[in-house]
C-alpha cells in the first residue's frame, strides 16, 4: 500500500464514514490473496503445522481469514490516532510499572502477531518512555508513515538498516535503560542474513529468531518481557506481558545455554499465544524451518 493511496484513505474515511475503508481494505486484502499465490502458499504451509487434523480447505480459509485480519492493523491505528476510540484490557501491565518505577528499564519482546503498534502507542500513553528499534525496509512508505506517528508520539525510535547498524545504536538503548526506559525489540524476525540467530523449537519445527534481546537483557541485567496486543472485538484489545525473565551471566560456559533457554520460552509463549489467535499471525514470509520430530 503506497504511502500516498494510504494517506488518500484516511481523508476519504475522514470524509464518508469507517465504512469506506472496511470496504477498500477488503477488496486490497482479496487482491493480495488470489494474485500472490507463493505468500498464500506460505500462509498454508503454516496452519498446516498449526492445524495438523484440519482438511486443505479450512488451511485456505485460515489464510483467507489472516489477510483480512491484518488490515484492521491500519484502521486500529487511524482510529487510535484520531479518535482514540480503542479500549483495551491488560494481564500483567504492573510488571512494567514496577520496572519503570524501579528505574531499571526493561526489554520488551514484540512479535509479528497482533498489533504491537496499538500496543506501543497505548504504553506511551500511560507515560512509559520507550525506544523502539526497528528494521528499515526499503521503499516501504507506509513503514515511513508509521514511524512518524510513533515519534509524535514521544516514542523514541531508532531504524536499523539491512546492511547492519551501529554500535552507537547499542549504546543509546544501555543509556535508555539506565534511565528506567522500556526498548522494544522485535523477537521473531531476522533483519539480514548475517545477523546472529538461535535455533528453537515451534510448532515442531526448527526457527531461527534474533539472538541480540537475550545477549542484551544478559549483558544489561535488565529483566526481559515478552508482549502481545490481540485483537479481541471491534476497537477492543487484550495485552498480555510476561513474567519478568531475567538472564544470568553465570560462567562463561553456561552463558550459551542460558540464551537458548530464555529464546526457547519465547518460542513457547508464542506457540501459546497463536494458538489461541491463529488468524493473528502477520508472518507473510516463510517462518517454518525443518520438521522436528
Amino acid at each position: 500500500m503506497k504511502k500516498l493511496f494510504y494517506i488518500f484513505l484516511i481523508a476519504l474515511t475522514k470524509r464518508l464514514g469507517v465504512w469506506i475503508f472496511r470496504i477498500i481494505s477488503w477488496f486490497i486484502a482479496s487482491f493480495y490473496f488470489f494474485f500472490f499465490p507463493s505468500r498464500v502458499w506460505i500462509s498454508i504451509h503454516f496452519f498446516r503445522a498449526l492445524f495438523p487434523d484440519r482438511n486443505f480447505f479450512y488451511l485456505i480459509w485460515s489464510s483467507w481469514k489472516q489477510y483480512h485480519n491484518f488490515t484492521s492493523i491500519f484502521l486500529d491505528r487511524f482510529l487510535l490516532n484520531d479518535y482514540g476510540s480503542i479500549s483495551y484490557t491488560s494481564e500483567g501491565l504492573e510488571y512494567l510499572e514496577e520496572a519503570v518505577s524501579k528505574g531499571s528499564g526493561g526489554i520488551i519482546l514484540m512479535s509479528h502477531m497482533g498489533n504491537w503498534e496499538i500496543a506501543a502507542s497505548l504504553l506511551s500513553q500511560k507515560g512509559m518512555k520507550m525506544l523502539l528499534y526497528m528494521g528499515e525496509k526499503q521503499k516501504e512508505q507506509i513503514e515511513q508513515t508509521q514511524k512518524e506517528s510513533l515519534k509524535q508520539k514521544g516514542i523514541k525510535i531508532i531504524a536499523v538498516a539491512e546492511n547492519g547498524g551501529s554500535p552507537l545504536d547499542i549504546l543509546d538503548g544501555i543509556d535508555f535503560l539506565k534511565e528506567g526506559g522500556l526498548i522494544s525489540i522485535t523477537g521473531d524476525r531476522i533483519w539480514r542474513k548475517d545477523q546472529r540467530s538461535i535455533s528453537v523449537r515451534f510448532l515442531d519445527h526448527n526457527i531461527q529468531i534474533p539472538e541480540t534481546p537475550h545477549i542484551f537483557a544478559m549483558l544489561s541485567g535488565a529483566p526481559l518481557f515478552v508482549f502481545f496486543a490481540f485483537m479481541s472485538g471491534k476497537k477492543q484489545y487484550r495485552i498480555t506481558i510476561s513474567e519478568p525473565m531475567y538472564i544470568n551471566k553465570a560462567l562463561r560456559s553456561e552463558r550459551k545455554q542460558n540464551i537458548i533457554d530464555s529464546a526457547q520460552k519465547y518460542a513457547d509463549l508464542m506457540e501459546q499465544k497463536v494458538r489461541i489467535y491463529p488468524h493473528q499471525w502477520y508472518h507473510f514470509e516463510r517462518f517454518l524451518g525443518e520438521k522436528l520430530t
